[in-house]
């Protein structure tokens, strides 16, 4: 099939929704099928469109349907849509009721859907194509070396950026404890606050906006990764840290739990910047939970494997198939 991915993260973007546009359009094609990534939709004929983002994807989708109402539409849902804008925005519930399908990262973001439309959603893991001989050896535990902790993220409100910085501040001097912030400052504000705050916290150290080969070395480098997110669809992060075997701490909200499930060991409330630290310290000294934080990531790896993202692909496009074949009888 001729395949149109639209994404409102435009060419050489590297955020979340042009990352995962390239990996959808990576795998489909290993499927057989032709596909292009538009950041707008022209009109240009496909048998299939896949929107990423309800709210700001709305005009190619109604654009879409207009001309060929009979056509399937898929529509990811990001944790913006999921959790802010379908509950508040017109042309997001809109967006829902045109998609064929609507695809969510975890299966707690159906739950967030209008019942109407949950049976037209499926869930669809976010993969890592990862290999650790490409980025470097694995951190052995030493006492003697710093305990670095990575944070990788935009600066962006929604991901609370400044959290693991103050949480490492609540920190003895003892600690051995090195954060280091890889993301883009996405406005002046932002990158004022960033380089003060590297340049007085002992803790904390900002690399600014890296390519993604860099990033992910960075990752792989690391004890642990800490996502403070507000609100996450289902990061892409989080399964990068997974295929990477780096133990998490993250805020308990629904985008991540869906991933990491309810009774994982490394949760704090969000914003709760003594809760975090708390954790932290307990992460560098205490070699039990390490290991428990470890050991549950290590289990949720098949998860995040590119054939499952694949074949989950290969069985939502098999149902349009499906959906033809009965017309035809």
């Amino acid at each position: 099939m001729k395949i149109t991915i639209i994404t409102p993260a435009p060419a050489h973007s590297r955020k979340g929704n042009r990352v995962t546009a390239l990996r959808w359009s990576r795998l489909l094609r290993q499927l057989g099928h032709r596909v292009a990534i538009r950041q707008e939709y022209r009109g240009e004929g496909c048998d299939v469109l896949v929107a990423l983002h309800a709210r700001r994807s709305f005009t190619a989708i109604e654009h879409f349907r207009r001309l060929y109402p009979d056509r399937p539409l898929v529509l990811a849902l990001t944790g913006t849509d999921l959790y802010d804008e379908i509950h508040r925005d017109q042309t997001a519930r809109q967006a829902l009721a045109l998609a064929s399908r609507l695809i969510v990262l975890q299966p707690l973001g159906i739950q967030e859907l209008p019942v109407r439309f949950r049976g037209k959603a499926r869930v669809i893991y976010q993969s890592v194509a990862f290999r650790l001989s490409a980025v470097g050896r694995k951190p052995k535990a030493d006492r003697r070396q710093p305990f670095q902790v990575c944070v990788l993220g935009h600066l962006r409100p929604v991901k609370d950026p400044f959290r693991t910085a103050e949480a490492v501040r609540l920190l003895p001097h003892s600690s051995r404890i090195q954060v280091v912030h890889v993301g883009a400052a996405l406005d002046a504000a932002m990158a004022d606050r960033v380089r003060v705050e590297s340049s007085v916290n002992s803790h904390y150290r900002w690399l600014g906006d890296l390519p993604r080969w860099k990033t992910l070395r960075v990752l792989a480098s690391s004890r642990l990764l800490v996502l403070t997110s507000l609100m996450e669809g289902g990061a892409n992060v989080l399964s990068e840290a997974i295929a990477a075997r780096v133990p998490v701490l993250c805020s308990r909200i629904a985008g991540s739990v869906g991933i990491l499930g309810d009774d994982y060991p490394g949760y704090f409330s969000v914003g709760d910047t003594r809760a975090l630290a708390a954790l932290l310290e307990r992460a560098e000294n205490d070699a039990q939970f390490y290991r428990s934080l470890k050991k549950s990531c290590d289990k949720l790896r098949p998860l995040v494997q590119p054939a499952r993202e694949r074949e989950s692909w290969r069985r939502l496009l098999g149902e349009f198939r499906d959906q033809k074949s009965e017309v035809r009888g």
